[in-house]
């Protein structure tokens, strides 16, 4: 199999996913249940795609100059400080971290 083999496959699977999702009743969606673990889910990944930004190196967990600047937009987000405030502050901590270091 080559590579543009799994790329059409692949391809062709996230189309039809695509049409699946489009077929189910608005109306289903719209009940507690499944509105609630959509956005349960959509929090869970999001705190995952974090945490391997943040941690992982490779196949390795690592702990850097990113783990305090995670820290500290953290607690400026729970301060409602504007977000490009919180991403620039950040990016400030990680780099004086990684200067210093």
């Amino acid at each position: 199999m080559t590579t543009w083999h799994i790329i059409l496959i692949a391809s062709a699977a996230t189309l039809a996913l695509k049409l699946v999702g489009h077929l189910v009743p608005a109306g289903f969606l719209e009940r507690e249940r499944p509105a609630r673990i959509a956005d349960l889910l959509t929090v869970a990944l999001l705190a995952a795609l974090i945490a391997v930004q943040t941690l992982g190196v490779g196949q390795d967990i690592v702990i850097d100059a990113r783990v305090p600047a995670l820290i500290v937009a953290a607690a400026l987000y729970a301060l409602r400080v504007p977000f490009i405030v919180v991403v620039a502050v950040a990016a400030l901590v990680a780099a004086g971290i990684r200067a210093l270091g």
